[in-house]
């Protein structure tokens, strides 16, 4: 892939964004199997949904975003909806584990 800086034309930004949006997935899908190991292991369900650390995990990764330069609030909406769409998920395994 070609870096950001080397772009000469839409056509290599869209194709740098195409590539790193398939890795994005890949990494979710990673994280979400996390999530499916989280739910075999929590043996109550109400330890499924955690404020303390979903806070923690939201502003770990605003902080990760600022240290880089990335906009923290736009990384902050984004890590709400992700950890709400896990935990969601998690709900969803546990239930399955134990049905």
């Amino acid at each position: 892939m070609i870096a950001p800086e080397d772009c000469q034309s839409m056509a290599e930004v869209r194709a740098g964004i195409d590539a790193l949006d398939v890795q994005i997935v890949e990494m979710l899908a990673i994280r979400f199997r996390f999530m499916t190991a989280a739910a075999r292991i929590k043996a109550d369900r109400g330890a499924v949904r955690d404020e303390d650390r979903k806070a923690a995990v939201i502003a770990n990764a605003k902080a990760e975003a600022a240290r880089i330069g990335v906009p923290p609030e736009v990384v902050g909406d984004i890590w709400e909806r992700l950890v709400e769409g896990s935990i969601a998920y998690e709900f969803d395994r546990w239930d399955e584990h134990r049905a």
